[in-house]
């Protein structure tokens, strides 16, 4: 087997910390976006930008994210996880920047898609090399650790740029990662080392292919569905057909590789395959819940971006404080009882939005949102760590690259189908109100509620903006159920893959880092520059 070279504990210390921050960035960004929604929607202060536009500024992240997640793992182990890290890091640089200073919705849109190769870049080399770096039980520490930062940076995006814009215009919220990203490349090239594979996995150009056009086509048609509300327009179903046809296509070309970039096989595994789903599903539910959350706060109850971060912060502390104590929860009860518990409850609290509306004290807001944080750094931290623990060492790239890939897949769903169910139900809210209105301004109306008190601004109809915000009211709640429904599924799978099999050996591998030894065998030495 092979097995990492031994580096002194400060100095895995200060690469964890490498680690974390862009991870953190990552993660940041994925969910940043969610608060200026409202602002990029204002056809004055933002972009004036449609529920469909806003879905494809965080669909074309994601999507580009999960389907050269896997490549990237590829490049890593050819030519250096370091060498990969950095790239990604300064690819994701020069995008924010472009992002910041986007002149339309088509130009964020585009900018996002490359912050989505700068991430895809980063995410498969900063797990490899912490994989390599650390061992035994200090290996669970340290994944619990970086997890967590995953977590934190989900619930930390919306108050920062609730920070942000209280102050600047929305482009600040992309050029924050400048400065952060100079300070992890410094890190990066001083005290990181560049691991690679003994044996890389090959470049894989068709599989490349068929992932990002196959998620590609099944977006746009779930998007599509939602901008036309129906499903029987052959622009909704045959991009959607197409792309379950060929996300398909690819992963039986997978199948028949030798040496997959992503490997299918790999999700065969009870637990690996199980677990990955649970958080596939979990990723989907939170970024559906993500979607209408900011405006909620904003658009429908009023309160400034600032305002709302602060009111989602304890999701953040939640996340702080459940990444560890979920670790240290699992090694006392088990992985099984702790985190399908605790995905139960994070499912439960997305759905309690079902019970929000325009006159609900804020905070009951703030209690839920730090619960759901809670349970779900219980969740991630844990999972991730024991489902990197039941692969061999040298299937970490892969093994990175499919888990990262699973949840970047379930976030572009997340946001597809969300969007697309919240869009529904909000125009079929909207049916019959202001019929005296012209039927341009009435169809304006209907996009959103934020172009429908946009109108009632400037015709002096308050009754309208009523009849917006309990439509998007009621469209909040369809989502909510929606979300719980996901996310309770998640808990469904997650206690079928961990369930007791009566082979000790299994569980175990999952729930607690094999024994290595400290060198590495000379067939198997790991390529180490340092």
């Amino acid at each position: 087997m092979t097995t990492p070279l031994a580096l002194p504990k400060l100095r895995q210390r200060v690469i964890l910390a490498v680690l974390v921050l862009s991870s953190f960035l990552i993660w940041l960004d994925n969910t940043i976006l969610s608060t200026v929604f409202e602002t990029l929607a204002d056809p004055v202060r933002g972009l004036g930008a449609s529920p469909a536009q806003l879905q494809w500024a965080t669909g074309s992240y994601t999507l580009v994210f999960a389907a050269l997640m896997f490549t990237a793992g590829a490049l890593g182990d050819r030519f250096g996880h370091r060498v990969i890290l950095g790239i990604g890091m300064a690819t994701f640089a020069a995008t924010s920047i472009w992002a910041a200073y986007a002149g339309d919705a088509a130009q964020l849109i585009a900018a996002r898609a490359g912050m989505g190769v700068g991430s895809a870049l980063i995410m498969p080399a900063t797990m490899a090399i912490l994989t390599w770096t650390f061992t035994g039980p200090a290996r669970a520490t340290a994944i619990g650790i970086f997890s967590a930062s995953a977590g934190v940076g989900i619930a930390a995006g919306p108050l920062l740029a609730g920070l942000l814009l209280d102050h600047f215009w929305w482009g600040s919220v992309f050029l924050v990662n400048v400065p952060a990203v100079a300070l992890a490349l410094l890190g990066i090239l001083t005290v990181v080392p560049d691991f690679r594979a003994p044996v890389p996995r090959p470049l894989d150009p068709a599989g490349l292919l068929l992932s990002i056009t196959g998620l590609a086509a099944l977006a746009y048609g779930l998007i599509r569905a939602g901008q036309l509300a129906e499903w029987t327009r052959i622009d909704v179903w045959a991009p959607t057909l197409a792309g379950v046809l060929l996300l398909t296509a690819f992963v039986i070309v997978e199948l028949r590789l030798r040496q997959p970039s992503f490997d299918p096989r790999l999700l065969a595994g009870r637990i690996f395959g199980g677990g990955n789903a649970a958080l596939g599903l979990l990723l989907f539910a939170m970024t559906a819940a993500g979607f209408y959350g900011a405006f909620y706060l904003q658009g429908a109850r009023g309160f400034s971006p600032l305002h709302a971060g602060l009111i989602m912060s304890p999701a953040a502390v939640g996340v702080m404080i459940g990444g560890p104590l979920g670790v240290k929860l699992v090694r006392r009860w088990g992985l099984r009882p702790v985190t399908v518990g605790a995905l139960t409850v994070a499912a439960l609290a997305m759905g309690s939005a079902s019970l929000f509306g325009l006159d609900t004290p804020i905070v009951l807001n703030a209690v839920v949102a730090g619960i759901q944080g809670l349970s779900i750094g219980m969740v991630m931290g844990s999972l991730t760590a024991a489902l990197m623990n039941t692969l061999p060492l040298e299937r970490a790239g892969a093994g990175s690259a499919v888990t990262n890939t699973v949840r970047q897949t379930g976030s572009v769903l997340g946001i597809a189908v969300g969007g697309t169910i919240m869009a529904i139900a909000y125009g079929r809210g909207m049916d019959g109100v202001a019929t005296d209105l012209p039927a341009g301004v009435r169809d304006q109306a209907r996009v959103s509620a934020e172009q429908a008190r946009h109108v009632a601004g400037a015709l002096g109809r308050p009754d309208l903006a009523r009849a917006a915000d309990d439509a998007f009211i009621h469209a909040m709640h369809v989502g909510s159920v929606w979300t719980m429904v996901i996310a309770l599924s998640g808990a469904v799978v997650l206690a079928i893959a961990l369930r007791p099999t009566g082979k000790p050996a299994e569980t175990a591998a999952a729930a607690t880092p094999a024994p290595t030894t400290s060198e590495p065998d000379d067939s198997e030495k790991v390529l180490l520059q340092q």
